[in-house]
This record gives structure tokens, sequence and C-alpha cells, in this order.
């Protein structure tokens, strides 16, 4: 009605009112109740002095109407003053939902300020019916296609509107089947294992798995896709989806129809364009070969390969061009990588950003991509994990832009998010070791953002009670030599940790030095002193601590000199999946000391990806002690213990080894490995970086250096492991059977521990 009112004012205006044009005296606007007249001074095309035509009237109540702000707009003329009437449309004065329970009211009117629909803004029939489609949009993203909306708007005073959106969200739609027809090389069941989308399962509750959805449909479709054409199928084409759903719209039914096409095979393999590299090396960056199935995964692999090892020589704008020339009639491919490395790019800028504690320096003496080199891919991903390894930064990300006006440059921006590098914590942790600890430590990798660590720490628990101090700054000199002090105090009952009984009171300081000889290898030399005091139980029943004290007396001063060698390329420290560390270390008291011994320590553990969600974990650890000079016996108080969840798991803890009337004598000798597949949450598609799932075999003794070495004595262990690095510390469980006990050995299935126990 309004608008056929409309059409018939702009008839009148151009039949009647400006037969004859006129000037423009003055322009008043009437019926403004929220709005200025300048507001729609900006929207006319018209101001006084201009001459008015029939066709500017339409003009000007077009632009008014095009503004949104007005439900009518008329225009009159009085002796040369043209007269404006509006009616403004009501502003919307408040928006409440009513039935959400799915999405919540501030997520729900944040979504629609997205879209220009807010209080205070003026009320748009139109744009309330967007505001419904959008809202259904959510609910259909989430899966729930019952959604019914209804919007009610009452008028209030002062040309103002409340709007009420009433929800019933129904239930989730989930899926009753799905259905592939045309395959015929491949079992549905196995098809359907690359799909997020299932038809429900016992987990289904928390993965919501079975909860249809269109674009997770599309992600199916397109991992179907991959699945064959990393088979060789290279005609695979999806000719059509169906998708039904019942009329209480509570279950979908999903039919997807294949055409799978023929097997193809790689004919030849050649590289042509400007290469660069050798052809050879090239060529052995190829990983999919003449003879074998084709495989889309392996040609978008080689290419990443050839990308990457041309950006190392610094042409980081290369480009490999993978043309497939298919031969339908013999099924196969012959396959050319084009390479085009463009022109040789070098750094003009490195730029820091976000680094605001940490010292720009801090940062800077980490990269190994220099400035006004040639840019290469390998020291700008080594200088990113080197910022990362440093522990003050949540990410690190970095990004490479083009020089404006030139074609062989390039700026390179590392932009951190800071984190707290800061630890002021008080805890409880329990594990079956240790007991019961109770810690407070203050810690600070990056004090004053220099880079140097201090920390501060207490610490008691059932079998130790510590106190300490330290300090290290890890540039001592502008070479990365690190310079560390410290100092302790330590009191020890190992009969709380299954040991036979004796108590220790220790305190000692030292200093460490620290050099680097590789990009992930370093040497360190530790010089330091302890006083170590005794106590046996005034009955002992172990007759070589008893003769170790007659010998040595019960309190010892040493001076000791540590010589360690450490290699780590882990992607993690905490939980990783991909690399190794290596750490050989030699400790030897010197002379001069109340004790002369040593200790030689080797371990190794490596981590190597079997497939995107599995990882193969092994290692072991060899470790020896032995008295030189004076001291006829090793310390006691030195031995090696093994068993428990740092061990061989399904032993109690430091049980494993000689016993004297039945107490853990521990040895000089300990031996010890492990293999273990870690593996992600089963049913959960998502992956949960902090959680880890593993399933392990270990094996290892000590023994005493009145035994020999017998690999009968070995004890094994199988079973399940999982590691969760939750808020308050890290939470192992481990369920393992052992295996190869002796008749002494003290075992147990299930071993936990919570918290850090340091």
């Amino acid at each position: 009605m309004t608008k056929l009112l409309n059409i018939i004012i702009l008839l009148l205006l151009s039949s009647t009112a400006y037969a004859e044009s006129f000037v423009i005296k003055e322009i008043r606007v009437e019926g403004l109740q929220r709005l200025s007249a300048g507001t729609v001074f900006n929207y006319i095309p018209l101001k006084a002095g201009d001459e008015m035509t029939d066709n500017d009237a339409k003009s000007v109540i077009r632009a008014l109407y095009k503004s949104k702000y007005f439900n009518d707009v008329g225009i009159e003329a009085e002796d040369g003053v043209l007269i404006i009437n509006v009616s403004e449309r009501p502003a919307i004065s408040s928006i409440e939902f009513v039935g959400n329970k799915d999405l919540g009211s501030e997520d729900l009117s944040r979504s629609l300020r997205e879209i220009g629909f807010s209080e205070g803004q003026v009320y748009d029939k139109a744009m309330l019916e967007r505001v419904e489609l959008e809202l259904q949009r959510q609910y259909f993203s989430r899966g729930k296609y019952g959604i019914t909306i209804e919007s009610k708007v009452t008028l209030l005073p002062e040309n103002r509107v409340g709007i009420l959106i009433t929800m019933g969200e129904g239930t989730v739609t989930t899926i009753g089947d799905i259905n592939i027809v045309g395959n015929s090389s491949y079992e549905e069941e196995d098809l359907l294992l690359e799909f997020q989308s299932t038809t429900g399962n016992l987990f289904s509750i928390v993965t919501r798995d079975n909860q249809y959805s269109r674009p997770k449909l599309s992600a199916d479709l397109e991992s179907l896709r991959s699945f064959y054409l990393d088979r060789g199928y290279v005609d695979f084409i999806v000719e059509s989806t169906q998708v039904s759903i019942t009329d209480d719209k509570k279950e979908m039914f999903v039919t997807i129809n294949i055409s799978e096409g023929q097997q193809y095979r790689i004919k030849e393999v050649r590289l042509a364009g400007d290469l660069i590299v050798k052809e050879e090396e090239l060529f052995n960056l190829v990983v999919i070969e003449k003879g074998a199935i084709f495989s889309r995964k392996q040609v978008t692999q080689s290419s990443e390969y050839l990308t990457s090892r041309l950006g190392n020589e610094g042409y980081a704008f290369a480009n490999i061009n993978a043309v497939p020339k298919i031969d339908k009639k013999e099924r196969s491919v012959a396959l050319t990588f084009f390479v085009d490395p463009g022109r040789r790019a070098y750094v003009r800028r490195i730029n820091i950003v976000g680094n605001s504690k940490t010292r720009d320096e801090v940062v800077r003496r980490e990269l190994r991509q220099q400035e006004a080199a040639h840019i290469s891919t390998i020291d700008v991903e080594n200088s990113r994990a080197l910022i990362q390894r440093l522990g003050y930064f949540e990410d690190v990300n970095v990004e490479m832009t083009p020089v404006a006006g030139t074609s062989d440059q390039v700026d390179l921006e590392f932009t951190v998010i800071e984190q707290s590098s800061g630890n002021l914590s008080a805890g409880v942790g329990f594990s079956d070791s240790d007991g019961l600890v109770i810690n407070a430590n203050l810690t600070q990798k990056n004090f004053m953002g220099s880079g140097k660590h201090i920390s501060f720490g207490f610490n008691n628990g059932d079998v130790n009670t510590t106190y300490s101090i330290g300090y290290t700054n890890p540039f001592a000199t502008v070479d990365g030599i690190s310079q560390g002090y410290g100092a302790f105090y330590s009191e020890t009952n190992a009969d709380e940790a299954n040991i036979a009984s004796f108590t220790t009171d220790t305190y000692g300081a030292s200093t460490t030095f620290g050099v680097p000889i590789a990009e992930n290898d370093r040497i360190s030399l530790s010089l330091g002193y302890e006083n170590t005091l005794i106590h046996l139980p005034k009955v002992s029943t172990v007759s070589r601590y008893n003769d170790f004290v007659a010998s040595e007396g019960d309190e010892y001063d040493t001076f000791s000199a540590v010589l360690s060698w450490t290699n780590n390329t882990r992607n993690n420290p905490v939980l990783p999946t991909r690399g190794k560390l290596q750490r050989l270390s030699t400790m030897i008291t010197l002379p001069g000391g109340s004790l002369q011994y040593y200790k030689l320590n080797y371990e190794d553990r490596r981590y190597e990806p079997l497939t995107e969600d599995l990882t193969l974990a092994y290692g072991g650890k060899i470790a020896y002690g032995d008295a030189y000079g004076s001291t006829e016996n090793y310390p006691f108080f030195q031995n090696f213990y093994a068993g428990g969840q740092k061990s061989v798991r399904g032993f109690k803890s430091n049980t494993i080894g000689l016993k004297e009337n039945n107490e853990s004598l521990g040895g000089n000798f300990l031996i010890n490995a492990g293999t273990e597949i870690i593996f992600p949450v089963p049913f959960v598609k998502k992956k949960i970086r902090s959680f880890r799932l593993s399933g392990f075999i270990d094996a290892g003794n000590v023994y005493n250096e009145d035994e020999n070495f017998d690999a009968g004595l070995l004890r094994y262990s199988a079973g399940l492991s999982a590691i969760w690095i939750s808020p308050f510390g890290p939470v192992s469980i481990s369920f393992a059977r052992p295996f190869n006990e002796q008749k002494d050995d003290e075992t147990e299935v299930f071993q936990f521990a919570v918290g850090s126990t340091f």
C-alpha cells in the first residue's frame, strides 16, 4: 500500500507540482523524531539555491527511501520552500531470545550484529526475515534441521520496537544410513572408514560423529575422492549425492553414487625446466616411481619436497607444476615435473613482532636466517623452531613478504605471542614411587626479558625434601656459551622409596658451562661440591651398608666434574612425535675428596612417525658406576634402581634386582629399554595435544658390583599407558602385565602419578 502511495505521489509531482521548475530558497524537514535534519540533507542531492524540477523530486524520494531510515516520504513546495515530510522507521529497543539452549544469547546477538541487526539500529522487516534465515543456518550447521523460529515485534513509546525471537530447537538430526553405490574394488565398510560422518556407535554421544552436517559431508566426499586418487583411480568421480530427511526431521539418509574407473600406473617420471640443482639430487626427492600405482598424495609430496629444496638455494618463489599425461588405453600416466625456480630472493629485513617483554636481541640470537643473505627455507624454519624452543612464547609464526618495487627481495616477519615465562606455584602431587609430594617453586625462565633463568624451589615428599636455588645465563658469551650456578639442600628417606632403610642429608653447590657444537648438539661441563651425611638404622640388617660405613665413615665431602653431550632434535620437549634425544655423560669425583667414584650414563630416545596418527617411540638407557683410587667399594647411596613408571612398568618402583633380607639394594649397573606405539584417542576426530595414549613393551634390570650381567634376569612388561598434561601438572597412568618376574619381585598392574615430582 505504501509503495502504491509513493508511486501516486511521484506521478502527481511529475504532472502538477513541478510542471515548472523553481529555485529553492529553503529546505525544511518535518516529522523527524530521532534523526537530525543534517542526516536528511546528507542523503538528498539538493541544497538551497539549486533549481528544483520534477526529476529532482523523484530523486529526493528515492534517495531517502534508499537510506532505510523512513517508512514514508512526501514532498511539498510553498513559496520557494521545499518541505520534506518524513515518517521515521522505529528503532530496535531490545532483542530477546527464548528457547535457545544449544546457542547462547550472547553468541546469537554477536552473530546478528555482524549482519547489521542489533539494538539501536533501525528496524527493517526485510532484515528481520534475513535474521531468521541466519539463525536457521546456524542451527542447520549444528545438525538441528527441525528448528522453528517465530518473531514477534512489539511497538513501544517514542517510536521504538521490542523484538522477541522464540525458537524451538528440536533434536539433532542424526544419520540413519550412508550408502555408497558403484564401488566394486573396495568394500563399503572400508570406504566409510575415511568418513567423519557415521551412523553412530557407543561413543557418538561424545564425538557427535553421527550428526548430519553439510560441510562435514562435503569433506567426506573429498576424502573419498582422495582415497581413490591415492590408489591410482584417475577417472574416479562422484556422480551424485542424494540426501533425504524423515518427516519428523530426526534422521538423514545419504546415498552416494560413484564411478571408480580403472587403476593407472606410472609409465615414466621426468623433470623439465630450469633445474638449478643437480637432476640426480632432485630425482631423489621424487617419492613416486616408475611402475608404481599412481598416487595424488605422492605427487603432492614430491612437489613439496622439490619446492623446499629450491627454497634452500634462495628460490623462495619456485613453482613446481606436476603435469600428468594420461593414456587411457594403456591405463598409464606419464608424469612430468616442470621446474620454474624464478629469481633468487634475498632477505632485506627481518622484523620481530609481538615481543612486548622479551628483548629483541634474545629472539634475534636464535635466528639462523640472516639479513642480506639469500633466503633459505631450512634456515627460516630452524629459526622459527629455535625461537619456539626457548619456551618464552605460546606460538611463533613467520611470514615472508615480497618487497614492493623489487623482484628479488623479501622481508621476513616473525610474529611471537608472549606467554608467562615466570612461574610461582605451590602444589600437591602423588606417585607410587615418591608418595605424597608438596612443592613450592619460583621460576623465571626469562628474567626481565633477558633470557636468563632464575629459580627457587622447595619440595617436600615422603622420599625427598629439597631446597634449591639456581641461576643460568644461556648466552654468557655472544657465541652461545651458557653459564649457571646452583645450590641445594636435600634429605632423603630411602625406606619410603622401597629401598633398604637409610637416610641421607646432603648439601652442595655447582657451576656449569655449556658450549654449542652444532645446531642440535651441546656439550657441558659442571664442577660441584657435595657434603653427604649417612644415617643407618640403629639395627641395620644390610651388611654391605654397615661394611661401607665402617670402612669409609658416615660423612663425605666430594668434589665432582660432570662432562656431558646432548643431541636434541625433538619437535616437542614434552610430548614429541618426531626426532630424537641423546645424552652421554660422565661424572667423576676428583682427588682430595672423601670418596673416589665415577658414573657413566648413556640415554637414547627416538620418535619416528609411522602414519599421520601413529608414532613409533623406542630407546633405552645404560648406566654404570664404580669406585677407584682409595675407595674400595662403590657408594651404595649412589646405586641405580629399576622398576616403576620411569623404568619397567608393572613392577613396583625400585624393587627389581638384588635384595638382602627382602630389601632392595639397587646396583651399580643399570640397563633399561622400551618400545611404544603412540596413537590418538580412539573415536575422537580432533587431535588432543595435551593427551597421549600408547601401547608399550619395557625391559630392564640392575646388577650389583658382585654380579655378572645375565640377560636371562631381565624383567619385561607390556601394557597401555596414558599421559595428560593437566593444568595442575602431568598425570600418568599405566596398566602393565609383568613377565619373567622372580620370586622376590613385587608387581603392580596399575600405576599412576599426579603432579610434578621434581
